[in-house]
């Protein structure tokens, strides 16, 4: 599965070229029209919103009492979306009046100062954002690194992706749109002592925009961006500029960068340190392989971090790599979660074009099991896709294998949105495959069967005979007609290879 059968744009991975907006007047001050709804966020108010709430929803809870400033990402949201919503979510109850986006610099090569968007909002699907002008023209004084810079903002998307969240979390909050033109500490450090000073007796949210590592593959990433976040949570910017530049000399392949928003993080740090904040916490981490849409060979990283006077010291809530434990059982509480996680993939990519992010909270979750997920409405088969050989963890091979059974099942159409209440969902987990000697092996209800000659293959699930109360060799006998072989063909050259299944559906979970 690529990332285009759905549909999605691949600039809404990370770093893209988008369309330039039309500016518009509101009140005194010019407005900034969105330069990529439709391609990072939805271009819909309605749906953006949804998405927005359903992000904060399936969110990572608070992990500090007083969080200062938060590094968030900036890719598409189906990308990115949940993580950028735990960053945002750990301010979530507060009662804030600015929220101050750190925007990191994409499309003005010659930008070496901080570039203050001049203009009175930010537009989006959503409405306005008013730009706190007072604070812009307090910060401009304050610092002599900045600069009131319209054209820097026009194409910026890292800080437009931001505004919807502030809009939905704290719509009466106004805003400050900074981008930071340049990675350099001691420039970074002072501007960030700057936006302290001007923020005092304000309750302010700091936002930092900012990808990881672009386009190595997964392991790469996983590494690389884990010690990113660790010189993060330092609150050093020189020891995030030294980790960042240590990451580069290693050459890993096909790593472009480990922070696209290495200077607003830098920023962001200083500023933090000078109110209050002691360090920071790594919130959660996923890169663009984990989605079910993402491919695994080329990723970007995101991850979010909160920084604060109380940041807790226990390990931090990041995803854990696969696990290698031994075969177990699935309790009902993974099972419930599959079942959830796997409608939800599907609903939620027809209603707003999102996939949630699979969350792997427990040890079979992230272990990499082969999975078939079944569809079937009013009793009758709607889809059925799945994967023998496991590439990824169970809980990201049940969201790939959901949207692959809704969509891409070649013996249906695609499901509609009228087909949701109706549709029962049936998880199969795999036992790995094993050669067997011949078909006197083979148990009917207990062994599922892989079938291969002559170049071709078919498989059918240890359930299926069973359903439709065939004996072993009519089952044989099938399978061999879904492999485009003659009805007895399996009765000589054919070799196979058997497996279990765990099988568990909605209508025992409810």
């Amino acid at each position: 599965m690529t990332i285009l059968q759905f549909g999605i744009p691949i600039v809404a991975l990370s770093l893209g070229v988008a369309t330039t907006g039309m500016a518009g007047k509101d009140g005194g001050g010019e407005v900034r029209s969105p330069a990529v709804a439709g391609q990072f966020y939805p271009e819909s108010a309605t749906i953006l919103k949804l998405a927005i709430e359903k992000f904060i929803e399936d969110a990572l809870p608070p992990q500090v009492k007083k969080p200062v400033a938060i590094v968030v990402p900036h890719a598409g949201y189906i990308y990115s979306g949940q993580i950028c919503a735990d960053g945002w979510n750990q301010f979530r109850g507060g009662a804030y009046d600015v929220v101050v986006i750190l925007g990191t610099n994409h499309t003005a090569p010659g930008l070496r100062k901080i570039a203050l968007y001049p203009g009175g909002g930010f537009r989006t699907p959503l409405g306005t954002a008013i730009v706190d002008g007072d604070l812009t023209a307090a910060l401009l004084a304050a610092s002599p690194d900045c600069a009131l810079d319209r054209e820097s903002h026009v194409r910026e998307h890292s800080l437009e992706v931001q505004v919807p969240f502030s809009q939905v979390l704290f719509p009466q909050a106004k805003i400050i749109a900074a981008i930071v033109g340049e990675a350099d500490a001691v420039l970074c450090t002072r501007f960030g002592n700057a936006l302290a000073s001007v923020l005092k007796g304000r309750r302010a949210v700091i936002v930092a925009s900012s990808d990881l590592s672009h386009y190595p593959s997964a392991k790469d990433a996983e590494a690389t961006d884990m010690k990113t976040l660790t010189a993060i949570a330092t609150l050093d910017p020189a020891a995030l500029h030294t980790a960042v530049r240590t990451q580069m000399a290693r050459r890993i392949p096909n790593l472009s960068t480990c922070a696209c928003g290495e200077a607003p993080i830098m920023a962001a740090m200083a500023a933090a340190k000078a109110m209050g904040a002691t360090g920071g916490r790594i919130v959660s981490y996923a890169h663009s392989g984990n989605l079910p849409i993402g491919e695994r060979e080329r990723v970007v990283g995101y991850g979010a971090v909160v920084l604060a006077a109380d940041p807790k010291k226990d390990a931090p809530a990041v995803r854990p790599a696969a696990a290698t434990a031994v075969e177990g059982t699935i309790g009902p509480a993974d099972r419930k979660y599959l079942l959830r996680l796997a409608r939800e993939t599907i609903s939620r990519y027809l209603t707003i074009k999102m996939v949630p992010l699979p969350r792997l909270s427990s040890p079979i979750l992230r272990e990499p099991r082969g999975v078939f997920v079944t569809l079937k409405k009013r009793g009758n088969l709607r889809g059925c896709i799945g994967r023998m050989v496991p590439d990824r963890p169970l809980a990201e091979l049940v969201g790939a294998m959901a949207l692959q059974s809704a969509f891409e099942d070649p013996r249906f159409s695609p499901v509609t949105p009228p087909d949701l209440p109706d549709l029962e969902i049936e998880i199969s987990v795999l036992t790995p495959m094993k050669p067997v000697s011949g078909p006197n092996d083979i148990v009917v209800g207990r062994d599922g069967v892989l079938l291969q000659k002559g170049g071709k293959s078919a498989v059918f699930l240890p359930q299926v005979a069973p359903e439709q109360g065939w004996g072993r060799d009519e089952m044989l006998n099938h399978l061999s007609q879904k492999a485009g072989l003659p009805s007895g063909a399996w009765r000589d050259g054919a070799s196979f290879l058997t497996f279990q299944a765990i099988v568990f559906g909605e209508a025992e979970h409810r």
